[in-house]
Formats: structure tokens, C-alpha cells, sequence
């Protein structure tokens, strides 16, 4: 009866957290400026999928929302004037995330295409 009561308790807990997983909101960047091509790439450990002005993962995952992904972005594809989902980062982490646009830039190299 106990083995059949853990069993049940664990199918509920898989239930549950595949649930939560699948209703995860997809993370966006807004850019400065449209990408020329549809381009992909992996940042924040999901797939990032650009076309014209935005970027978006439709499958992020807990480390995805970060300055650090941002940065990736940013330094791929060029300034990003918004970043989120629900929530987006403040001027302060928006503005880090574009140093590294800004030094791509201003050092001469191409963004990717």
C-alpha cells in the first residue's frame, strides 16, 4: 500500500513539474535593428530564433531571463532596446547588456548575419 501511495505521489510530482515546464513564457528581445536574415542561436541555455526587430525563445529555461543572455544578443545581433518576458530588465542591466554591442561596434567587427 505504501509502494503504491510513493508511486502515486511521484507520477503527480512528474505531472506537475512537466507542466510547469511546458507553460513557460517566452523570453523576447526587441532590437534597435533588424537582422538582415533569419538567424539562429543558443543563449541562456534556449534556442533564440531572430528575424526582423526581435529575437525570441519559446522554450527558456530558468537561466534564460539574465543580463548575461542579453549579452549574448546583443553581441550577436546588435542593441537590444527591450529584453523580458513579464518582466523585462530595467535601463540599468539593458545597459550593461549593450557594452557589448557597443564595443563590437565601435572596434569595427560585423554583428552576425
Amino acid at each position: 500500500m505504501k509502494l503504491h501511495t510513493l508511486a502515486a505521489a511521484c507520477a503527480a510530482l512528474v505531472t506537475l513539474s512537466a507542466g510547469s515546464a511546458m507553460a513557460a513564457e517566452q523570453i523576447s528581445a526587441k532590437l534597435q535593428t533588424a537582422v538582415p536574415e533569419k538567424t539562429k542561436f543558443i543563449a541562456g541555455g534556449a534556442m533564440f530564433v531572430c528575424e526582423a526587430d526581435a529575437c525570441v525563445a519559446t522554450s527558456p529555461t530558468s537561466q534564460t531571463f539574465a543580463t548575461g543572455t542579453c549579452k549574448v544578443i546583443a553581441g550577436k545581433v546588435g542593441m537590444v532596446t527591450a529584453f523580458g518576458g513579464r518582466k523585462l530588465l530595467d535601463d540599468s542591466r539593458l545597459g550593461d547588456c549593450n557594452a557589448q554591442a557597443i564595443a563590437r561596434t565601435d572596434g569595427g567587427a560585423e554583428l552576425a548575419k
